[in-house]
């Protein structure tokens, strides 16, 4: 499969990456700027992605595991794409974890104490969906096979 195909074929996981990082955005910026209107909205939709983040990560730490019978996979390769994604799908996927980072940590600055510091959270929405995204078409090295166990 060239890298072209690889990134079609998970194109749909790139694309919920970065419609949560848009959402999660969207929210955090209004409950800076309005608090007493978007603030819960925004702890809410906070946790929510959290909450799918931790499921998505489970799920590919599943699928990594069975494609570990056949391939070499690193946390950093299924998490972080070192060496198991092109540079296009690595640059997408943690692009969209930069922003949210970037995004959490400055609302969260400015609104201390507050629910905004749910959004501290909402990182593992990007680094489950790139451990999927690696789980699923990622590239790893082969498992050289030991002759004496046959």
């Amino acid at each position: 499969m060239t890298r072209r195909e690889q990134w079609a074929a998970g194109q749909a996981i790139l694309n919920w990456s970065w419609f949560g990082t848009g959402v999660f955005t969207l929210t955090a910026v209004t409950a800076t700027v309005w608090p007493d209107t978007f603030e819960w909205l925004n702890a809410v939709v906070s946790l929510v992605l959290f909450a799918a983040g931790t499921f998505v990560m489970g799920w590919a730490l599943l699928i990594a595991v069975e494609r570990s019978r056949h391939h070499v996979i690193g946390i950093a390769g299924l998490y972080f794409a070192v060496g198991s994604a092109g540079s296009v799908v690595r640059r997408i996927l943690l692009s969209s974890l930069a922003v949210e980072i970037v995004v959490a940590l400055a609302t969260a600055s400015i609104r201390s104490y507050t629910p905004a510091a749910f959004g501290l959270l909402v990182p593992v929405w990007a680094l489950g969906l790139t451990g999927l995204w690696c789980a699923r078409h990622g590239e790893f090295e082969v498992r050289k096979t030991d002759p004496q166990s046959g």
